[in-house]
């Protein structure tokens, strides 16, 4: 057997120094690809969501009764758990498919030419959120369900929604300074309809907290308020949101603003009048599990439309080099 060249060992220890900047050096993504795998964690981000929403109706919160390990005993949930470990074992192992969405976008990132450190640290950021909330699910379960850790790890996976959401529309993006394609009164009405939003996602963790999917069949505690006031605020604040979007939409047709814009905003009002028909159902007919479960979607899907509408009011265009014009000996010379 020949001898093992110089070069093939320098990059083995180059790979394992810095594996993102070897891979990098020998792998150009094309921007479709880099736009692929920014929505894949975006999709993932939703995706954990709505299984995290299924261990709690389902009654699986405490299906695995520890953590990091599923017992004691095994990292893994056994037969004798049933259908409440398998449950909360497998939205345990859909974190890995998250972490590896994220992970082929902080590569797909880092690799595209030329190198955008901006939308590496929005991958980068979606990491830790993930590792973040990783920790506080672990919490969550050895609290046995604290209401309030619950309203916290949902609220922590909104904020990795909205990172991601970013990222995606980064990655479409070029990186020069953003030119508003509306008015200054426009752009405060989108901010009013993020605020309204954001307080409609937190007051509706309110409601979880305090209604009655406690996530298991034990005893767990509740938010110690009247679950059913709350959902009547929580009612309010979308028709806040709501109307909001439908002023938002008169006023972009009024102003004869850009496509952009206004197709974002029509889909946002879709989404809610979806979303509103599914609440006020579920709440009429005693929140059913499977109800409830498409209430927690279309709730991460407003929140990428609200986001979707803010990004559509400006555009950022490739930055383009300043390139040298001619000298002056040229120029004279051509005129000559």
């Amino acid at each position: 057997m020949g001898r093992v060249p110089n070069v093939t060992r320098a990059d083995a220890v180059a790979a394992l120094r810095n594996p993102l900047s070897f891979i990098a050096e020998r792998w150009t993504p094309t921007p479709r690809t880099v736009q692929r795998a920014a929505l894949s964690a975006l999709v993932m981000s939703v995706v954990i969501v709505v299984t995290g929403g299924a261990v709690r109706l389902t009654g699986s919160g405490l299906g695995c009764p520890t953590w990091p390990k599923c017992t004691d005993d095994s990292l893994t949930a056994t037969s004798a758990m049933g259908f409440h470990g398998a449950i909360e074992f497998g939205n345990r192992m859909l974190t890995y498919v998250l972490c590896a969405a994220v992970g082929w976008a902080i590569i797909a990132a880092r690799s595209q030419k030329p190198f955008r450190r901006g939308l590496t640290r929005l991958g980068w950021a979606q990491f830790w959120i993930v590792m973040g909330n990783a920790v506080l699910g672990g919490i969550v379960v050895l609290v046995g369900l604290n209401p309030y850790t619950v309203a916290a790890h949902f609220l922590l996976s909104s904020a990795l929604i909205a990172v991601a959401a970013l990222m995606w529309q980064r990655t479409r993006e070029g990186d020069a300074a953003p030119r508003p394609l509306v008015g200054k009164p426009v752009q405060q009405l989108v901010w009013f309809l993020v605020l309204a939003s954001v307080l409609l996602i937190a007051v509706g963790t309110v409601v979880t907290g305090a209604g009655p999917h406690a996530g298991d069949s034990k005893e767990v505690d509740r938010i110690p308020i009247d679950w059913e006031t709350v959902a009547k605020l929580h009612a309010v604040l979308a028709w806040i949101v709501v109307t909001l979007t439908f002023a938002l939409w008169f006023i972009l047709k009024a102003v004869d603003a850009p496509k952009g814009p206004l197709a974002r905003t029509r889909e946002l009002f879709l989404v809610l009048l979806a979303q509103g028909v599914i609440g006020y159902v579920q709440y009429f007919t005693h929140l059913p599990e499977l109800l409830v479960g498409l209430h927690m979607l279309g709730s991460a899907l407003i929140w990428i439309w609200v986001l979707r509408v803010l990004f559509s009011l400006r555009e950022r265009p490739p930055a383009v080099a300043d390139l040298p014009g001619p000298s002056a000996e040229v120029t004279v010379g051509t005129r000559a």
